[in-house]
């Protein structure tokens, strides 16, 4: 059902970029395959394939024999050619009747999820192009793929939900279990065991999801829980998601474990916690169709920094789709390693973190990441935010 909804998506996509040919062109795909193949046939195939949509909606899949009937099963190419010595004929006759004044092809210098095309595979298919006199009409398909992926459709929306719904829970599962003395590769383990008993997967790999952070001086992000045990007084926080029928959840939450005695979270702590909140809540408001990444990070930004903390070192908010981190547009700054991703727009049915995060001095980090999707007039949560402290007695 998602193949045939994206493959349609795709046609579209194809008229409102001006494009007359779209071409996938891959081999060998459970090794090295392209991030885009998930949308266009359901498993790995083997030797030269090509997966080819035209802007008038013509669909052509050129497959390996023993690849042809899983994917003509999938219901969504009006031919599927299966060959046995090579790609080149069938694909050069589909190029010669189609005769595409424009072919867009799958490489791009800012977008890794645009640039599953190899630089061989790139020189075998542009060689077969200019024995036909094609070879001059090759463009990126980054408006088309990125599009693809970031404007979500409603089965991809619902499973997004659907695993933002078992994260929740598992995070109101762990909170029962955080004790002063729990280290933070047990509290990943009580995670981890949930995450089973409920027969999903993480979102990322498990070594790293969840990630778990106790007290100051602590890697941040990004890195695998460790021996180190939760003590009074620390603040903690954690990553995590799962995935269901192959799309990501991405959130984390902020905890403040009261020490001995203790009737009121500490005025530093909370001040860091309401910081972030405030972050969140306003960069939310300030998201609308049509207004790009930079903007909606500096919103964040500002409010951290005015409140007397360092900026954080990362963008505030990335895509999530069939990854943890998906799609090209970019909640974030005008870095180099960004590249020009701050500048896209935003899009309707996007589906992005916000994750702005702070030091509280000798205590932690504080954090926290919700999901939003964008609407037409502006975006709403996924998740349920959170905004207060979860308190460890």
């Amino acid at each position: 059902m998602l193949i045939k909804e994206k493959v349609k998506q795709a046609k579209d996509l194809l008229k409102e970029f001006d494009v007359d040919c779209w071409v996938t062109f891959t081999r060998e795909s459970a090794i090295n395959g392209d991030p885009v193949l998930t949308f266009l046939v359901g498993a790995p195939v083997t030797w030269h394939s090509a997966f080819m949509i035209t802007r008038d909606g013509r669909t052509q899949a050129i497959v390996g024999k023993y690849d042809q009937i899983t994917v003509q099963e999938i219901g969504a190419y009006d031919e599927v050619i299966g060959y046995v010595e090579g790609v080149k004929g069938p694909l050069q006759a589909f190029m010669k009747e189609v005769n595409p004044a424009t072919i867009a092809i799958n490489y791009s210098e800012d977008s890794e999820i645009c640039d599953g095309l190899t630089h061989g595979m790139y020189l075998t298919l542009k060689s077969m192009l200019d024995e036909i006199g094609m070879g001059e009409r090759l463009m990126s398909a980054e408006p088309i793929v990125s599009a693809l992926r970031e404007r979500k459709s409603p089965t991809e929306l619902e499973a997004i939900r659907q695993a933002i719904a078992h994260t929740q829970y598992i995070f109101e599962r762990v909170t029962q279990f955080i004790a002063p003395g729990k280290t933070e590769k047990e509290i990943a383990a009580f995670m981890l065991a949930e995450v089973k008993n409920r027969g999903l997967e993480t979102a990322w790999e498990s070594a790293v999801c969840p990630s778990v952070f106790t007290g100051p001086e602590t890697a941040e992000a990004h890195y695998g829980p460790t021996d180190r045990p939760v003590k009074p007084g620390h603040v903690l926080n954690m990553d995590f998601g799962v995935k269901v029928n192959g799309y990501c959840s991405d959130m984390q939450r902020t905890f403040y474990v009261m020490e001995s005695g203790e009737d009121t979270v500490p005025i530093e702590v909370q001040k860091g916690f309401d910081t972030i909140v405030q972050a969140i809540e306003k960069s939310r408001r300030a998201m609308k169709p049509g207004v790009i990444g930079l903007d909606i990070d500096t919103v964040a930004r500002d409010i951290v920094t005015q409140n007397g903390y360092d900026p954080f070192p990362h963008g505030l908010g990335h895509q999530v789709g069939r990854y943890a981190h998906d799609g090209t547009a970019l909640l974030g700054p005008a870095w180099e390693k960004y590249a020009q991703k701050p500048f896209k727009p935003l899009e309707p049915k996007m589906v992005f973190t916000l994750e702005p995060r702070l030091t509280i001095p000798n205590r932690g980090v504080a954090t926290i990441e919700e999901m939003v999707v964008v609407t037409d007039q502006g975006a709403e949560f996924l998740s349920t935010p959170q905004t207060e402290l979860i308190l460890i007695r």
